[in-house]
């Protein structure tokens, strides 16, 4: 049984074994969509979501399977005092797999060590993200049919941002590539996140236009007011980054622009019709990968 809780639980050939996998998928969907028959997805969303808890509701139904739940903490035995751990070995008696999302961190890995069943981190707090950075490699392999030799330019919250945190862990083991880490320096990638990684791969800058001519990728992130103690410091640094079309004449014309969405005000709607914004396909290929993800950790890939 395995689970996934973080990205580097995958290597770089799992990896991209896993996103050919998901491709397959995207190519002919109808031929999967018996592939979790009989099978159930417990969804334990402990803090809010959209995007992840549909999609990965979404995807089990696709594929022929049933869902279990919940959506809101506050129609949970969590609001009894019932710990995570106990919550999960309870949905491990009435499920096959689970995705839970919990707003502290490491809280997935604690559910696992109890589960019967493979869990997946849907998000824990601000550390990781691993089924979004899924998406987010998805995305750029689409894009540029590899990893290697691309400048990433990472822009936003950087401190609070679990995506962030779980794209830099999915993209390190790639030698050639370079990030821009682009950030207040109150909102900078904390040090853990760049182990391995020297000088000559990272540049910290907390200019965005400067910086835009050079990037291959731009992740844009938005300041999440969630995460702050302080409002008067979120407010003081909201709206710090805007792209706009105005800004992105600066960009190269084969780049693209990700988002892990939602999107406050860092990304102008003036973008959507700009060829370089993917970042709804980017939101489209987190259902493939999805699918694919619960099928392998359910060992069923091989039956297809």
């Amino acid at each position: 049984m395995r689970h996934l809780l973080k990205l580097s639980d995958l290597s770089p050939e799992e990896l991209l074994s896993l996103l050919n996998f998901a491709k397959g998928i995207r190519r002919r969907p109808a031929d999967y969509s018996s592939a979790c028959a009989g099978k159930v997805l417990a969804s334990l969303f402990f803090e809010p979501s959209t995007r992840t808890r549909l999609s990965f509701e979404s995807a089990m139904l696709r594929m022929g399977g049933n869902v279990v739940g919940f959506a809101d903490v506050s129609s949970s035995s969590a609001q009894k005092g019932e710990s995570p751990e106990d919550t999960c070995r309870m949905v491990s008696i009435y499920s096959d797999i689970v995705a839970v999302r919990h707003p502290v961190a490491h809280t997935p890995e604690k559910m696992a060590a109890v589960s019967r069943i493979p869990v997946i981190n849907a998000g824990d707090g601000a550390n990781e993200h691993p089924t979004q950075t899924l998406a987010d490699m998805f995305a750029i392999h689409d894009r540029f049919g590899a990893f290697g030799g691309l400048t990433v330019g990472i822009c936003g919250d950087l401190k609070y941002g679990r995506t962030v945190h779980s794209l830099i862990a999915a993209l390190a083991p790639f030698a050639s590539t370079r990030f821009i880490l682009i950030s207040p320096p109150e909102l900078a990638v904390p040090g853990e996140y760049l182990d391995g990684l020297d000088g000559r791969r990272l540049i910290f800058s907390p200019d965005l236009e400067k910086n835009l001519p050079e990037l291959d990728v731009l992740y844009m992130t938005r300041i999440q007011k969630e995460r702050f103690q302080d409002y008067a410091e979120y407010h003081r640094l909201s709206g710090r980054y805007i792209l706009n079309k105005e800004k992105m004449r600066r960009a190269k014309k084969n780049m693209i622009v990700l988002h892990p969405l939602p999107r406050v005000d860092e990304i102008s709607p003036d973008m959507d019709d700009d060829s370089r914004a993917w970042y709804f396909k980017q939101a489209e290929g987190a259902f493939f990968c999805r699918m694919a993800l619960i099928m392998r950790l359910l060992g069923l890939e091989r039956e297809i």
